[in-house]
């Protein structure tokens, strides 16, 4: 048997089916990033679930500190996010390898799901993601927007899948989470172009299709014209018009987001420093300084009639300790 963690940030509408996918385990965690929706609430409606909740910071960061941090009732580890779901059949997998130890790892295939239907041309498929781990031999590293797996010892492949909900939550949302992602996305790009290198092994003759889609992934941030590349190359070299009305879409989504993401180096890499702003010939901080002066003397002629009016502040208000680091970063239910 192993554990499973569903990692989790504002997924109210998708927490409760994700948990329920998973219901064959006996061990489940939640890690939420601090939810300002119901996730928390849903999640804790489930007596066999547990919820941890640990403030962000980054993908690898997070999932590093809940494999080194959260106890488990088992040696064994899956990683569920809240739009992904666990099949009965994919659970028996994982269960029938673990008596090998042959590996630390394995690697499972996502069948993104969008717009009702299975992208299966334009996603790479069978596009694999590190999911079932003994967490004593694996931790996660940073890049762009995700994370990358830092493994000692071997990694294995299964054969079932699982679906991924990428737009579950509908444009809107999908729009403003890879906006978000952008900006990780484009400190990366400078970060590679101004240091990085491609393995060009791995490239042309990877043993795996990580190793390959790593190194595409490098290679990529070099290619002049990204955004139309990667459409030609996933709508036409991939397939993805065999994908219909969806992959036409889930194509001119991606190369929407590579555009945005040079836009946002363009950015980073040309901002001003913005000065203080002028009124009326004089700096911001100086009229501030002149208004507040003002501002004191009025008060001062005021004084003597205004002040036992005025609130104080509460001396347990003003002289109660911050909590400790430890409990503003995380907290168990």
């Amino acid at each position: 048997m192993f554990s499973i963690f569903i990692l989790t940030y504002n997924e109210a509408l998708d927490i409760a089916a994700c948990i329920e996918s998973a219901g064959m385990c006996d061990d489940i965690i939640v890690v939420d990033s601090y939810s300002s929706d119901r996730t928390l609430e849903i999640a804790q409606r489930y007596p066999h679930v547990r919820t941890v909740q640990h403030a962000f910071e980054s993908h690898g960061k997070q999932r590093t500190w809940m494999l080194r941090n959260i106890e488990t009732k088992h040696h064994w580890s899956y990683i569920l996010e809240a739009d992904e779901r666990m099949t009965p059949a994919l659970f028996a997998e994982c269960n029938a390898v673990l008596a090998s130890g042959q590996h630390v790892g394995y690697y499972v295939a996502e069948r993104v799901m969008f717009m009702n239907r299975w992208i299966k041309h334009s996603t790479q498929y069978p596009r694999y993601q590190l999911r079932l781990l003994n967490k004593t031999f694996v931790w996660f590293d940073d890049y762009g927007h995700t994370e990358r797996e830092v493994l000692q010892g071997s990694a294995g492949f299964l054969k079932e899948t699982y679906p991924h909900y990428t737009c579950g939550k509908g444009f809107s949302r999908w729009i403003e989470k890879h906006n978000r992602y952008s900006t990780d996305e484009a400190k990366e790009t400078i970060k590679q172009l101004s240091g990085g290198t491609i393995d060009w092994r791995a490239l042309f003759g990877g043993r795996s299709e990580v190793e390959r889609r790593h190194a595409l992934k490098d290679f990529s941030l070099r290619i002049p014209g990204r955004p139309l590349v990667r459409f030609i190359y996933m709508y036409f070299f991939l397939g993805g018009c065999l994908d219909g009305r969806a992959g036409f879409t889930w194509c001119v989504l991606q190369a929407f987001y590579e555009y945005l993401i040079l836009l946002k180096v363009w950015e980073l890499q040309n901002q001003e420093p913005s000065g203080p702003a002028t009124v009326g010939g004089q700096s911001s901080s100086q009229s501030s300084s002149q208004s507040s002066s003002q501002s004191s003397n009025d008060l001062s002629s005021q004084s003597d009639s205004s002040h036992l009016d005025s609130p104080q502040p509460s001396a347990h208000t003003a002289n109660t300790p911050a909590p400790p680091s430890d409990m503003r970063q995380s907290k168990v239910a």
